[in-house]
Order: structure tokens, then C-alpha cells, then sequence
């Protein structure tokens, strides 16, 4: 269906906003909200849900990777991040704030909403039935702005990149997979909406079809389902299936696995739990909200007690086997396109973390090319002497912009 008018949204919403009086603010009035939305038919919650369901549409039509709507920072507006830029769509236009708050709780399961109340925050994945019989799946996060419902959804890519397009060396190539690595931490990091969950979807597929074994996926919220080829995958999704990622990577531990992923080491005790799954002899993957492998290393070690530093620095130098770093950079067609540094650990990382000179892995980046090695500068470099970047772009997304320039001044074109 075209997306809905607000004459007709207001059809739908009006009778359960009748029902609140203006007085009631605040969470008490989204506990009434959820609370008639639940009462109501089947019928009028269809409604609701197509009218959602009709901006997600409009969002895969417009070639979307996101989607924002309700709470006063929209404007009673619909917004599309299209390849990279986040604008409104035309209509609709005067969206009110219980409009959206509505539709909004229409879209989540009662135990969803208990835990939205209690956090202030809800991720999830909702997906959408298509006019060919497929489904596309989002991954959703839920919150509050100046007490109104505010909702961000991206679309998850139904499609696997093949593994090739990563444009690995056969060094790291060997390293993401568990027929030549039996156990390492591997660190897919980046900036939100860089592309991490991509990268290790891609990743995933390529040991799911050629090595015999057990991946298990510790997601919030699960995105891309795998289809098991030549391994037993697992989907535990957390809020949902494990409490949280910590004891979904505990509990993976009695259930036999080769492979462990855990969707986000976003806290200091996720991140020690990664360190002793994999020094027990396990292959993990897990992504960092950084953007180089230098900082990850130090993000890790900066999450833990100053007493407990020196420890997890030997453990992580034992442990470690590679990291890559991404962005997705503005493309000269108008699209985007993935650049990486690449870190696979050697004996001389591994003294450098234990040593506690981290700042020495910058120029092993630079001089490990042989091994698949490079530094984000390196790689922007590639982009532009390849015509694909502008030279204003390779700066800006520069971790190191005296580098930057300084190997820009060494292309001729």
C-alpha cells in the first residue's frame, strides 16, 4: 500500500487517544497507550501495522538505509538516510506526537514494552511480509524523546556479499576462517552504520559452507538468518532467547560450539567474557563501535580496573588474531563504499600489546602489506588512486589526516 495519510492515521488513532486524558503525561500515559492498543481488534491492529509497514515499503523502494519517525526531533515528519544523507520524506507532513506514539506501540509485544518502560530504550527486529512472498527483516531501536516515542529502524540486507568481495589477503583470509584458525578473537569494529554487521555476516557465510561445525550468533537483535549448510547455526537473540550477551557467550560455552559470535562487546564484562571463551579454546567474532584497530586494542584494555590491566594485556596479546576497522566512505557515483585497515596479530603485536606500546602497531600496519596488512589511510590512498574516492573524501575519513595528506601528495592523478 502508499503510505497511509494522515487523515486516515488519525481514523485509527483516534479512539484510543479519547480514552487517555489530556492530564495523564509522561510513562503513564504510554503504559495507557500500550495498554489500549492491546485491547483492540484484530482488525484495527492490522490497520495500525500497515500504516507502519507502508513507510518501511517506501523505504526499500527509495533504495533507504534507515528510517526515523516519531518524538518532536522528526517534526511530524518521515526521515530516509538515503545512500548516506538523512532527509524527510514529503508526506506525511504534520504527524502528532500521539500519533506516532501508537503506532509505535503497536508494533512491539507487551514483554517489549515492560522492558521499554523499565530502560527507556528497546532493540528488537520487526519484519515485513512482501507483494513476492519474501520478508524483509529490520533491526529496530526504540526510545524516548522529551517523553514521546521516537523509533529508528535499518533495513538488514537479505543478501550475503560473497566473501571475495571483502577484498581479503589469503593471510587474513586464513585467519577469519576455522579450518586454518581453530580459536582467536577476531574484531570487526566501526563506527554505527559502517557496515560491521555486513562484513561479519560475510564472514559467518563462508565458514557456514566450507568447515563441518557449530556457530553460535548472539545478537540484539538477531538481523540476517543463516541457513545451515555445512554447520549447525544457532540465532540467540538477546531480551529474547539470553538474557544478555554475557551469559548467552557463558551458556554457548556447554552447547559444543566452534564458532562463537557475540553481536556487540559493548561492556567491560561482554568484553572479559570474549577473553576467556577464546583462551578456552574457542573462534570468536565480536564488533567494537571504533574505527581503527589501535583504538580497539585500547578501548579493551581502558574498560577494566588499572589492578586488572597488565592481565588482560597478556590475555589479549595471547588471544587477538586480527582486527579490521571500517567506514563506508562517499563514492564518486553518488553511493558508498567500504574502506578497512586490517590488523592480523604477529609475534611483534603481540609484544607490543603485552608491552604495552600499542602506539608502535601504527607503523606494523604500515609496513605489513605482505601479510594483507594496512592502515585506513593506505586504503583511502587505493580508493582515490583508483578513481573511485574523491581526494576531499580520503581526508575526511582520515583517522590520521597528516598521514593522509602525505601519501595523497605521492599519487600522480
Amino acid at each position: 500500500m502508499e503510505a497511509a495519510t494522515t487523515t486516515a492515521i488519525s481514523k485509527l488513532v483516534d479512539p484510543v487517544l479519547q480514552q487517555i486524558p489530556r492530564t495523564v503525561r509522561g510513562l503513564d500515559r504510554h503504559m495507557r497507550i500500550g495498554n489500549i492498543v492491546e485491547e483492540l481488534d484484530e482488525e484495527h491492529r492490522l490497520a495500525l501495522t500497515d500504516i507502519l509497514d507502508s513507510y518501511l515499503k517506501r523505504m526499500l523502494k527509495n533504495e533507504a538505509s534507515d528510517i526515523d519517525l516519531g518524538g518532536p526531533g522528526c517534526k511530524g515528519r518521515v526521515w530516509y538516510r538515503i545512500y548516506g544523507d538523512k532527509k524527510p520524506a514529503e508526506t506525511p507532513t504534520d504527524l502528532s506526537l500521539d500519533e506516532t506514539n501508537v503506532l509505535l506501540h503497536n508494533a512491539i509485544l507487551p514483554s517489549q514494552r515492560e522492558k521499554l518502560i523499565k530502560d527507556k530504550n528497546l532493540d528488537f527486529s520487526y519484519s515485513i511480509e512482501l507483494e513476492d512472498g519474501s520478508s524483509q527483516r529490520f533491526r529496530a531501536d526504540m526510545y524516548f524523546d522529551l517523553e514521546h516515542l521516537a523509533l529508528n529502524m535499518r533495513k538488514i540486507d537479505n543478501t550475503i556479499r560473497p566473501f571475495k568481495n571483502l577484498g581479503a589477503h589469503t593471510e587474513v583470509a586464513k585467519a577469519l576462517s576455522l579450518k586454518y584458525y581453530k580459536y582467536g578473537l577476531t574484531l570487526i569494529t566501526g563506527i554505527t552504520g559502517s557496515g560491521k554487521s555486513s562484513t561479519l555476516d560475510t564472514i559467518i557465510d563462508a565458514n557456514n559452507r566450507t568447515v563441518d561445525s557449530h556457530i553460535v550468533i548472539i545478537a540484539s537483535p538477531v538481523e540476517l538468518i543463516h541457513e545451515p549448510v555445512r554447520s549447525v547455526v544457532r540465532h540467540r537473540e538477546v531480551g529474547r532467547d539470553v538474557p544478555s550477551f554475557k551469559e548467552g557467550a557463558i551458556q554457548s560455552l556447554r552447547q559444543d560450539p566452534d564458532i562463537i559470535v557475540i553481536g556487540e562487546l559493548r561492556d567491560p564484562e561482554t568484553i572479559m567474557t570474549a577473553l576467556e571463551i577464546t583462551d578456552s579454546g574457542h573462534k570468536t567474532f565480536g564488533t567494537l563501535h571504533t574505527s581503527s584497530a589501535m583504538e580497539s586494542i585500547e578501548r579493551i584494555l581502558g574498560e577494566v580496573p588499572t589492578e586488572e590491566q597488565n592481565r588482560v594485556r597478556t590475555r589479549l596479546a595471547d588471544v587477538l588474531t586480527c582486527v579490521i576497522s571500517q567506514k563506508l566512505v562517499p563514492s564518486l557515483d553518488g553511493k558508498r563504499i567500504l574502506a578497512k585497515e586490517v590488523l592480523l596479530v604477529n609475534s611483534s603485536v603481540k609484544a607490543a600489546i603485552r608491552n604495552n606500546n600499542v602506539g608502535e602497531i601504527y607503523q606494523m600496519l604500515m609496513e605489513g602489506s605482505e601479510r594483507g596488512m594496512n592502515t585506513m589511510e593506505q586504503d583511502l590512498k587505493r580508493l582515490y588512486s583508483e578513481g573511485i574516492i574523491a581526494k576531499e573524501t580520503a581526508i575526511n575519513h582520515a583517522n590520521n589526516k597528516t598521514k593522509m595528506v602525505q601519501l595523497l601528495s605521492e599519487v600522480n592523478y
